[in-house]
């Protein structure tokens, strides 16, 4: 059996995040659905610079690291990056330097995510587009920067997505049944926004070897569901050949749905806006307007067409992200 104290004997970690984190009942929200049990995983309180789910892949990723006696990470990501700030938050608090290559789009100009990346003390590379290409160059030219400086790196993919950094969530879907076990909650459900894959392949494969059998549904914030598809089942296969699983994982085993991505990644959707307005007022709860917000206009949608039953019970995995609404006050109040 896959538990905690197998999985910090073997791989390195440090510990930066407040796990285990609380699976909360929302009755109010739940109520206006229809009368769906609601349960929200509250992810964004994990600490590190306001909190979100990166910091539990950090604690693997910076765990790895640290044991190859690395002195400054590297990572890249959108300009209002939650990854990016959580990594700069993670790089000051184990003593690494941190140096973030941003592209656009650049949202909110000293607002949200970008204002505490830089109070967090991040070196910042802008790349003028989102060509992946332009933003492998300026990585390779970083890198090579710092290595001829005399200075040990160690990169981290976007979201920190990569079998070491889907640890995290192997952790997290362990975790999540204890605490169903102990509420006595039998979910159906567990909605989450799935842009980079690192989340849900660790929970496909910890929900696997903990034998859950509710359905994970992924809402993509930006990429086409079938690519995010694709990535997740990747990233999942190398995550249990990591952890010597024998199972294998095939597109059927994953759900990714694009229907509430609205015209593109970053972009605030109607849908969106009412998922955001609905939970703090009923709950007093805070989505960020480009993941947990437009996952949560999915979870909202499944159960108003029905594919959530009257009293079934659901969970919510609240990936944190909430800077980033001051980015956007200006479209919040518009809407």
């Amino acid at each position: 059996m896959l538990d905690e104290q197998t999985l910090n004997a073997r791989f390195p970690r440090v510990r930066i995040a407040n796990l285990p984190t609380p699976l909360e009942a929302v009755p109010r929200f739940g109520e206006a659905l229809g009368g769906v049990q609601v349960w929200i995983k509250r992810d964004d309180l994990t600490g590190l610079a306001l909190g979100g789910n990166k910091a539990r892949k950090l604690e693997w990723l910076l765990g790895e690291a640290l044991s190859n006696r690395c002195d400054c990470v590297i990572t890249f990501g959108a300009g209002q990056s939650n990854h990016c700030r959580q990594t700069a938050a993670a790089a000051a608090k184990v003593g690494l330097d941190c140096y973030l290559v941003l592209y656009p789009p650049f949202h909110g100009e000293g607002q949200g995510n970008l204002l505490l990346d830089d109070l967090l003390g991040a070196q910042i590379v802008r790349v003028e587009g989102r060509d992946s290409t332009d933003v492998q160059r300026s990585t390779d030219s970083l890198l090579d920067r710092l290595v001829a400086e005399g200075r040990r790196p160690y990169v981290i993919p976007v979201g920190g997505s990569n079998p070491v950094g889907a640890l995290g969530y192997v952790l997290g879907a362990i975790e999540l049944g204890q605490q169903c076990d102990e509420l006595g909650v039998n979910l159906t459900h567990v909605f989450f926004a799935s842009g980079s894959a690192g989340t849900q392949s660790g929970l496909v494969v910890g929900a696997r070897a903990v034998g859950a059998s509710y359905q994970l549904i992924g809402i993509s914030p930006g990429g086409k569901g079938a690519d995010v598809r694709r990535h997740v089942v990747e990233v999942s296969n190398q995550t249990a050949a990591l952890l010597e699983m024998p199972n294998r994982f095939e597109l059927e085993d994953v759900i990714v749905d694009d229907r509430y991505t609205g015209p593109a990644y970053g972009t605030l959707t109607p849908e969106c806006v009412e998922a955001i307005r609905l939970l703090a007022r009923t709950e007093g709860i805070l989505l960020d307007p480009v993941y947990a917000g437009k996952a949560m206009a999915g979870l909202i949608d499944y159960a108003r067409r029905g594919e959530i039953k009257q009293g079934e019970a659901v969970a919510f995995i609240h990936t944190g992200g909430t800077p980033a609404l001051f980015a956007y006050a200006a479209e919040l109040a518009d809407a």
